[in-house]
């Protein structure tokens, strides 16, 4: 008999700098460098996704860290998503849809309104991703805001 694989994300708030979410941080940095040659240069403080300032979530299938991303305010009402990743041999599960939803479900429960995000031309599956979860295009923030290949989206928490 064999076991069956687990199907549920079990999602759990980890510090930014806790060494299990450091580990999937540097992995979807390392997906950054395969898809566009380096990683991501925005300025990011692990204190900005502490509570009440922001959230990070690890989520978990069987006990394995297998995804993570989080969200930081950037101003009343607003936040940004950061760091969405799922493993390589996880994906394609709706294991992001996942992810996501309980990110905007917790940035709703302390009042965020609206939330937003960037991407590059190089991440279809991210692009598709947002914009099946209601996401449009807004206009471009952050250090890649002059980049080409770059997109920005945003989505109302209302």
């Amino acid at each position: 008999m064999t076991m069956a694989e687990p199907t549920t994300l079990v999602l759990t708030p980890t510090p930014y700098d806790d060494p299990v979410a450091v580990g999937l941080i540097e992995a979807v940095q390392q997906v950054y460098v395969a898809r566009y040659g380096g990683r991501d240069a925005t300025p990011v403080e692990p204190a900005e996704f502490a509570p009440p300032r922001g959230l990070f979530l690890v989520g978990r299938l069987g006990g394995e860290p297998i995804a993570c991303g989080g969200w930081r305010i950037v101003e009343p009402g607003l936040a940004e998503l950061k760091r969405m990743y799922v493993a390589s041999g996880f994906r394609g599960r709706g294991l992001s849809r996942v992810l996501l939803a309980a990110l905007e479900d917790s940035a709703r429960q302390v009042g965020i309104t609206r939330i937003r995000l960037e991407t590059g031309h190089r991440q279809p599956e991210a692009i598709r991703l947002y914009e099946t979860s209601g996401y449009t295009v807004i206009e471009k923030f952050g250090v890649y805001r002059h980049d080409p290949g770059s997109t920005c989206f945003g989505k109302s928490l209302v």
